[in-house]
């Protein structure tokens, strides 16, 4: 039996009971929010890194109104996704669970057997009101409607991505022929991107609205999951023209830095762009779609929050902005994401803001987990957070009961066959000041120093100077796969 079967056999014998016992675990009495329990608008981008913000350095981007959620909130700078990739990092979030305890570690997998039970879900039975529009592909939405799950969801408007991939069932294709447009045309009339008064990200926003607005005695939560600015970069024009094109930073690669992609592409760790120099116009043109999508993104937060303002809703609101995962966009000579721990794949926004709640104008510098998102939640909620749960709630950063730059000693990062092609086993450890990645079974890793090597251009994995910090590091992270394992039922007796 090679390695591969050998795999396959171990996860068919063993997995579906493990996530069943997970899940059995994870389960809490049903008990009523308290009154006082805060609404939540959950706004979650698509490939967003955490580099795209003004008000957090990118001095060429505009987005005002997230800047104002800055400054009426917390931002955590050094936020971390579980997973580089769509499927397992939004199960991770929506668990609190790291991805290798959940039956869903790869992108277009069937199902999700005996599913971990989603903060939605138990918010729901908590008597939450629970909404979505956009995205939310915890199994493959390749050829089908991605089929719904126990997700606790009453509105349930899907768009997997903008583009008419499916006969019926897709909800913005079908708003958008009730407007009398397709998407196809739109694009090519428009000589750029979908026009913006028919953008997703636009009618993301404008669903919403709609339920943010309907009357209810409930609290509410409702998921904002928008599929900007995951490529194809198809900003609106109007967005792009205001871009300084000729301005704007080239992509962050070093001739080492090409040569480290050759050595693991020559592995097979798999990526899905193969690394060279972007020095063309096209790579700042490449950046400006991107960050134009940002702009057309922040647009419609101000939308959303003003309709919370002028409702009388907003103290009370719990708004959260993040993304799933970032995207390479040039730097180290890659695009798109695929098994690498770069943090500009690794690390995303997180703000989080409620005036009535929450203290304002916080720069968090603390390494966390977007684990971290369902114990917060969950602790807004009243409700408590079962022991095998793996985030730890930023409840006490939010409020200003805890020093803000301190809340992990570190985080991690892991990828499992995750994509489509070469399979890549890797898992990545971040502290304070280095982060190690090892590329399992190739004898490849990576190890930056990132207060001298912030933008992670020199590999010191094979440096003598290095050795002892690259072991410790080695020992804490199989020291956390472990001590995170399911451990089984609960003790009854002594023997």
């Amino acid at each position: 039996m090679d390695r591969r079967e050998f795999i396959n056999t171990l996860a068919a014998a063993n997995v579906g009971a493990a996530t069943a016992l997970q899940a059995k675990k994870q389960e809490t009495p049903n008990q009523p929010a308290p009154a006082d329990a805060p609404n939540v608008l959950w706004i979650c981008t698509d490939q967003q890194r955490w580099d795209t913000i003004h008000a957090l350095g990118n001095k060429h981007i505009r987005t005002p109104n997230i800047d104002r959620l800055c400054r009426e909130g917390v931002a955590f700078t050094h936020a971390h996704c579980q997973n580089p990739i769509c499927t397992p990092s939004r199960a991770s979030f929506l668990t609190g669970m790291y991805p290798r305890y959940l039956s869903a570690c790869k992108n277009g997998t069937a199902d999700w057997a005996n599913e971990s039970p989603l903060v939605t879900k138990t918010l729901a039975g908590a008597g939450y009101d629970c909404g979505l529009a956009g995205k939310f592909h915890l199994t493959a939405a390749h050829n089908r409607i991605e089929p719904r799950l126990a997700d606790g969801y009453r509105v349930f408007h899907w768009s997997h991505h903008p583009h008419d991939s499916w006969p019926e069932g897709h909800a913005y294709k079908d708003w958008l022929t009730e407007q009398g447009h397709e998407y196809g045309p739109l694009k090519k009339k428009s000589g750029g991107g979908i026009p913006a008064e028919f953008h997703q990200t636009k009618w993301c926003a404008d669903r919403a609205i709609d339920f943010m607005l309907e009357k209810r005695s409930s609290p509410w939560l409702f998921s904002y999951n928008c599929f900007d600015p995951h490529p194809p970069l198809d900003p609106p024009k109007k967005y792009l023209d205001r871009m300084d094109i000729k301005n704007l930073p080239l992509p962050d690669w070093t001739d080492e830095d090409l040569k480290e992609e050759g050595r693991l592409a020559k592995a097979g760790v798999n990526f899905q762009s193969t690394a060279k120099s972007r020095t063309s116009k096209k790579a700042r043109t490449d950046l400006a779609k991107y960050w134009a999508m940002i702009e057309l993104i922040d647009d419609h937060v101000g939308r959303m929050v003003e309709a919370l303002e002028e409702s009388g809703q907003r103290d009370n609101t719990v708004i959260i902005f993040t993304s799933d995962h970032g995207h390479m966009i040039g730097d180290h000579g890659l695009t798109a994401k695929g098994c690498r721990f770069y943090e500009g794949l690794v690390r995303v926004p997180l703000i989080m803001s409620c005036p009535g709640r929450f203290k304002k104008g916080i720069k968090s510098d603390a390494l966390v987990e977007l684990t971290d998102l369902t114990p917060t939640l969950l602790e807004l909620a009243g409700r408590s957070v079962p022991e095998a749960m793996h985030g730890k709630s930023l409840l006490p950063i939010l409020t200003g009961s805890a020093n803000p730059d301190d809340h992990r000693e570190f985080v991690r990062c892991t990828y499992t066959e995750t994509l489509q092609g070469a399979p890549s086993w890797g898992t990545m450890i971040r502290d304070r000041r280095y982060k190690l990645c090892n590329y399992h079974g190739t004898g490849l890793g990576q190890l930056f120093d990132m207060k001298e090597d912030p933008n992670e251009h020199r590999n010191l994995w094979d440096s003598p100077a290095h050795a002892e910090i690259k072991a410790k590091l080695m020992v804490k992270s199989f020291d956390a796969e472990a001590m995170t394992a399911d451990s089984g039922a609960p003790r009854i007796g002594r023997y």
